[in-house]
């Protein structure tokens, strides 16, 4: 019994072995019959596989959080295009000598907006100081996608405090890489947004949204009609930034008219301070200080 076990691993790694030799030394796989199915990159990549595809995006990051302990997560959203305090000066000073006038508006939009990054950067650490004097099944765990920016900066916090923290990237027509301070056994990457986003629902205790653009509004509209619709379970959401958000969204519209209740108004809250938000999160679940 023994010898069959070892026989069958050792098939399974030739048949990978055969792939890695074919990259590695840049030669096209040629369509195989014979290849093993899961080993078979046409296969897994046919149309026809694409609920394969579905199941092993929503199967892997789930079973490496769980052999981690991973259970419960804080998401926090924004923008990429955040930058540190000190790079975005740096910026701005190029901006400055380059006469661009668009680069000049972009720049000194950046230098605006880079105290977000040092506020997620503190979010991440409050989050991770906290946990880190729960037990194990209290603990909660930053969550970003995975990316720079916001992302980077919560997942900092957490990486100045020694906490593990997840990120949940995404496969970009630009190239986007996994930002530095995610712990290395954490940081997935997908393909699709649908199984994305499920996974930042799925251990999410909280939501904090920071300033961000396209993709932010997603996952944030997301999360809030999830909850709307009873779909998901009540987290707290938390808008950072309150003019920015009030800016931006004249919610009070969708009252007037009809669109939604007024209490829906009540799913999320506006806040301005790292510890704001956090004392929010500490209310909605009671939770003790530690």
């Amino acid at each position: 019994m023994e010898a069959t076990q070892d026989l069958k691993e050792r098939r399974l790694a030739d048949a990978w072995a055969e792939l890695q030799s074919h990259a590695s030394e840049g030669h096209p796989l040629q369509a195989d019959a014979y290849r093993l199915a899961f080993a078979d990159p046409e296969f897994l990549l046919r149309r026809e596989t694409r609920g394969i595809r579905f199941q092993l995006e929503m199967l892997k990051p789930d079973l490496a959080q769980r052999d981690l302990g991973i259970e419960n997560t804080i998401v926090v959203f924004g923008s990429a295009r955040v930058h540190e305090p000190e790079i975005a000066r740096a910026r701005l000073i190029d901006a400055e000598s380059s006469g661009d006038p668009e680069a000049l508006a972009r720049a000194r939009a950046m230098v605006r907006n880079a105290h977000h990054y040092e506020q997620a950067r503190e979010f991440g650490r409050i989050v991770a100081r906290y946990s880190a004097r729960c037990p194990k099944e209290d603990q909660l765990f930053i969550c970003t996608g995975g990316g720079p920016g916001i992302m980077e900066a919560a997942s900092r916090g957490a990486h100045d405090e020694g906490a593990l923290n997840v990120g949940l990237n995404i496969a970009l027509p630009h190239e986007q890489s996994a930002n530095p301070y995610i712990s290395p056994e954490l940081s997935f990457k997908f393909h699709y947004f649908a199984l994305r986003k499920m996974h930042f629902m799925m251990r999410a205790k909280a939501l904090v949204a920071f300033p961000g653009g396209f993709g932010t509004l997603d996952e944030l509209f997301e999360v809030i009609t999830l909850v709307q619709c009873k779909k998901a379970k009540p987290v707290p959401i938390v808008l950072f930034g309150s003019a920015h958000w009030k800016r931006l969204m004249n919610l009070d519209v969708l009252v007037e008219e009809g669109m939604i209740s007024p209490e829906d108004l009540k799913l999320f809250e506006y806040v301005d301070d790292p510890r704001a938000a956090w004392d929010y999160i500490m209310r909605f679940y009671d939770l003790p200080p530690v």
